[in-house]
């Protein structure tokens, strides 16, 4: 029993940890705790030889559980140990799998890829090729078709040249021909020009008597309507003034009696405020008649006081 409870006390002191480095790989970390036991009570100075050996036996069995758990431990260890290179191998056998198979996967595709673009180069090359073929062609054409219109324009220039010069030719005759129409046609215009100029100045000179002759006959004609007219406007004006005479008589009449009234409501409101004033005065004499006789009645009673008194004193 003693030594299960040992054991047990030295497993949980004991602390393994584990930690992951790296993808794949672990790290395992062994905490050994320090060994312990019970405290034993300090030996008399001078034991028996029966508790002597009792101890004796104690530590050897200390000792064998001490080393049967330090081979115990170190079985543990090499076990995981032995187990962390088995994961080690297989990751490095993967490792190296996933490595060889990139490596073909990659060759595979860099010699389809090779192909391909040999493949891509060729068909490019012979694309160039037949371009380069079909251009020729087309500049031989063009070359071709340059030398026929070279041809052409050279016979057309040259029969351009004589039709050019004919038309020319043909111009200057019709130049010359409308210089003489030009010289014909100026000299009717100028002969055309005097006749009118003759018949104008014929024109003018009886518009000028017709003119003449008919202002005459408006001024006689405008010396007997002013005689006339003169004499109406003379009757009219006299009408006019007329009614304008009566107009203003009617105006200053009108003026006249508004004035009147004007200056008899102004008599009146003057006569009412003399009325007034009359009235005042009468009030005001009548007061000062009131107050003289008020005044004299007391200047009478004043007067007799002073009897009376001296009747009295002498009395």
């Amino acid at each position: 029993m003693a030594t299960t409870a040992e054991s047990n006390i030295i497993m949980e002191a004991t602390e393994i940890r584990c930690q992951e480095k790296s993808k794949g790989g672990l790290c395992y970390e062994v905490i050994l705790a320090e060994p312990t036991g019970t405290k034993r009570a300090p030996s008399p100075p001078q034991p028996s030889p029966t508790q002597q050996t009792t101890i004796e036996d104690k530590l050897k069995a200390a000792e064998e559980r001490r080393l049967s758990l330090e081979a115990h431990k170190l079985a543990s260890l090499a076990a995981k140990l032995s187990k962390i290179e088995e994961t080690a191998r297989k990751k490095d056998e993967l490792s190296s799998a996933f490595m060889t198979a990139t490596r073909e996967s990659l060759d595979a595709k860099m010699n389809n890829t090779e192909e391909k673009r040999e493949a891509h180069i060729n068909e490019l090359k012979n694309k160039l090729k037949e371009h380069l073929e079909s251009v020729e062609k087309t500049r031989l054409n063009l070359e071709q078709q340059t030398k026929e219109v070279r041809a052409a324009v050279e016979e057309k220039l040259k029969t351009a040249a004589a039709q050019r010069d004919e038309n020319i030719k043909k111009m200057l005759d019709r130049l010359k021909e409308h210089e003489e129409q030009v010289v014909r046609v100026r000299q009717g215009m100028t002969e055309r020009v005097h006749q009118l100029e003759s018949q104008i100045q014929g024109k003018l000179d009886q518009a000028r008597d017709r003119r003449e002759s008919m202002e005459r006959e408006q001024k006689e004609k405008l010396r007997n309507h002013n005689t006339v007219k003169i004499a109406k406007v003379r009757e009219t004006a006299d009408v006019i003034a007329l009614k304008e005479l009566e107009a203003k008589k009617r105006e200053i009449d009108m003026k006249v009696t508004i004035a009147e009234e004007n200056r008899q409501r102004e008599i009146q409101r003057r006569l009412q405020a003399l009325r007034q004033l009359e009235r005042r005065a009468e009030m005001v004499r009548q007061n000062k008649a009131a107050r003289a006789d008020q005044e004299g009645k007391e200047e009478e009673n004043n007067s007799a006081l002073p009897l009376k008194i001296e009747t009295a004193s002498s009395g």
